[in-house]
């Protein structure tokens, strides 16, 4: 029983001392230590205001003393080298979103700038039937309403006396010769005298020495063009007048707009002068011919005027929503989304996963649909795509070396002097000048004063720099005056950009519009004092 109990007791010890070594082997600690060690090192922390400061530890920015923040560690995310990783906590700091991509029924908006007008068909000419001296002016003044058959002017004139002469002797003897009756009574009525009139002339027997001319018309008189006392010929214009229950409204449509413009589209449009006032109308005619000045074509909307409230003058700004039918079933992204370098268009896909991991792709783009874009191709449906904060997903990835905007093929990209990467020597920092981000393309940006005034004016700044070869994105602030253009400097230069826009009537920095096509623009682009 004793010599049972020792055999126990001693391969217990033994057992004991046989899991020691096994737990507590110092090849299997110095492992763990090691990969432990692994993963701390993989750390790499950075400052959110400052991308380019990188430090294997938490700690302070060296440059503004803020907090750093962990940009990625060892995670099983980055099996996709070409991926741009962020933690939550970073793409957060730089407010990054993402929609999921859907397909849309493509509706491009486009917004016009016009002016009331009266409609040109309705425009009438009071005019001198017969040659004489204006004797009394009835009408003194422009703007006065004039009705149809009310009297304008008194006319003396000796030829109308004698065809009066001729009347009165004919009707003496109108049973025997009713033939040269009628012809008398013909002449005067081609004078424009009317039945009325010429049954006065033979009631009273008597000739009449002044005549009155009446209005053949309703409106508005809009210019005068005689005094009294004034010698007219036969034909000569008196007075002009326009009808003003029906009036057109003649927006200016660019080159780039027309496509998207048909008869039969409806506008609905606002007027300055009416605050408040909403009106709609639909498109009668576009001018088949540009303005070789303002590069513009008219579109004519016919409305009734009932009041005369739209008066020839008034500022419209219309609202055209154009139906891309060609384009049905075709994906639509927020403009936003979109990163332009000379012709590539590039978003940023996020990557399945909780993680914000993202990856460039490069897509072909449609028409724009005021703030969002058709995309041709690139991009399927139910894809997330970063729709705010693209160019700080795109500065991580020219940090990091990965594929981006201005660089397509990747490669490291140099830290600021002084500052070393983690684990890596300053001799490494150096890039060849050919694969720096920023030499291998001619891209640009410039600031340019621009004069101008209104929306109007910030559509015709913008469009004349984006009709020049090379220009990428135009804006013009109606409040700095500054044009900020991005264009390739392979292609143009800023001298070619002003010129095309002192060119459509608007002065820049250099170069100044000329006063022919200045005194084109609308009174409310009008900016010279």
């Amino acid at each position: 029983m004793k010599r049972q109990t020792i055999l126990t007791t001693g391969a217990l010890i033994l057992g004991i001392f046989l899991g020691w070594a096994v737990f507590h082997s110092p090849e299997k600690k110095e492992e763990s230590h090691n990969h432990s060690a692994q993963e701390k090192k993989a750390e790499i922390w950075t400052c959110s205001m400052h991308p380019q400061i990188r430090m294997d530890k938490p700690g302070k920015c060296p440059i503004c003393a803020m907090d750093l923040i962990l940009l990625h560690s060892n995670t099983s995310s980055e099996s996709d080298v070409m991926a741009v990783h962020l933690t939550k906590e970073a793409a957060a700091l730089a407010n990054v979103l993402t929609s999921v991509v859907s397909v849309q029924t493509p509706v491009k908006e486009l917004r016009l700038y016009g002016k009331v007008q009266a409609d040109e068909r309705l425009l009438q000419n009071q005019v001198a039937y017969i040659p004489g001296r204006i004797e009394n002016l009835m009408i003194n003044f422009t703007g006065e309403m004039v009705r149809k058959g009310q009297p304008l002017a008194l006319i003396y004139s000796p030829e109308l006396v004698t065809a009066q002469q001729e009347l009165l002797e004919a009707g003496k003897t109108k049973l025997a010769q009713p033939e040269i009756y009628e012809a008398a009574k013909e002449k005067l009525r081609q004078w424009k005298l009317t039945d009325k009139q010429i049954s006065e002339i033979e009631n009273s027997g008597k000739v009449q020495a002044n005549m009155e001319v009446e209005s053949t018309a309703n409106g508005i008189v809009t210019a005068r063009r005689v005094n009294n006392g004034d010698y007219v010929s036969q034909g000569s214009v008196l007075f002009e007048v326009s009808d003003l229950s029906r009036v057109w409204i003649l927006f200016d449509a660019y080159e780039s707009d027309l496509p998207f413009l048909k008869k039969g589209d409806e506008v609905e449009f606002t007027i300055q002068a009416l605050p408040g006032s909403a009106y709609s109308g639909t498109i009668m005619f576009i001018d088949p011919v540009i303005d070789p000045v303002n590069r513009v074509a008219k579109v004519r909307l016919e409305m009734s005027n009932p009041g005369a409230k739209l008066k020839p003058g008034m500022f419209a700004t219309g609202i055209v929503k154009s139906n891309l039918d060609e384009f049905n079933n075709k994906l639509v992204i927020p403009r936003t989304a979109v990163l332009w370098t000379g012709k590539r268009s590039i978003v940023y896909v996020k990557q399945p996963g909780e993680e914000p991991v993202f990856k460039i792709r490069e897509i072909e783009l449609g028409p724009q649909l005021g703030n969002s874009y058709v995309v041709i191709d690139g991009l399927t449906d139910g894809e997330e795509i970063v729709t705010q904060g693209a160019f700080s997903v795109d500065a991580a990835a020219q940090l990091e070396g990965k594929p981006s905007m201005m660089n397509p093929s990747g490669g490291k990209v140099s830290s600021m002097p002084g500052m070393d990467m983690p684990g890596e020597n300053k001799s490494s920092q150096k890039i060849p000048a050919e694969t720096h981000p920023m030499t291998s393309s001619h891209q640009m940006s410039e600031q340019i004063k621009v004069s101008g005034n209104c929306e109007q004016c910030k559509d015709r700044i913008e469009s004349a720099a984006k009709s020049v070869s090379g220009v990428n994105s135009a804006e013009w602030s109606s409040e700095t005056k500054m044009l900020h253009v991005q264009f390739d400097g392979a292609k143009t230069n800023s001298d070619v950009i002003q010129k095309a826009i002192a060119k459509v009537g608007h002065d820049t920095e250099k170069f100044k519009a000329s006063v022919e096509v200045y005194k084109q623009l609308p009174e409310c682009c009008l900016y010279r004092k």
